[in-house]
């Protein structure tokens, strides 16, 4: 049987392009860089390394200062190396959003003690951009549209590998009103959290 983060990496190894996206918009797929797939494998590895469930942490979708770089959500180089011991040769660049997590988690009592529990994903596994910033997949209700097939069939892969019934969305805006709206429609989970 495959750990929770053989299954994390081979997914996203596998998960392609994703649909088609709207003129202007540029996907992110970090995945194809050798070092990105490097220090994905030390991660899930380090941290995934047994079958255990865990909480889902739903974001919106990769960024690309974030995950977009390194292929761990809410991760950015800096992190990647203060927090989690994981050397890199990405630039030290941050993302805010990932500076505000690795707050959470060391409150949490540090990264082994979160990821033993908890797993972030997004609502879109992969990014966007638009003339270079970061794009949400909400912002363009065609894009949202035509990636809701492809982003319901990755959530629910990612279940597979062992969630707990109730999930937390992180926000309490568009996010959460959308993630309400498909496990509604698709009974994702028992519960969506917002937070």
């Amino acid at each position: 049987m495959k750990t929770f983060g053989e299954q994390i990496f081979e997914f996203y190894q596998n998960i392609g392009n994703g649909p088609k996206v709207p003129q202007g918009v540029e996907v992110l797929y970090p995945y194809r860089n050798f070092a990105t797939r490097e220090v994905m494998s030390q991660f899930y590895s380090k941290y995934y390394d047994d079958s255990q469930a865990r909480v889902f942490l739903i974001g919106i979708n990769p960024g690309r200062l974030g995950a977009g770089t390194t292929g761990i959500p809410f991760t950015d180089p800096i992190r990647l190396k203060e927090a989690c011991g994981i050397d890199n040769s990405f630039k030290p660049i941050q993302e805010l959003s990932s500076k505000f997590i690795y707050h959470m988690i060391e409150a949490f009592g540090g990264a082994s003690s979160f990821f033993k529990s908890c797993y972030f994903t997004s609502v879109s596994p992969l990014g966007f951009t638009h003339s270079g910033k970061n794009l949400n997949y909400y912002d363009l209700k065609s894009l949202q549209d035509t990636w809701e097939p492809f982003m319901v069939k990755c959530l629910r892969a990612q279940i597979q590998w062992g969630a707990y019934p109730k999930a937390l969305c992180l926000g309490q805006g568009k996010n959460y009103k959308y993630l309400k709206y498909l496990n509604e429609k698709y009974q994702l989970f028992e519960e969506i959290i917002p937070g």
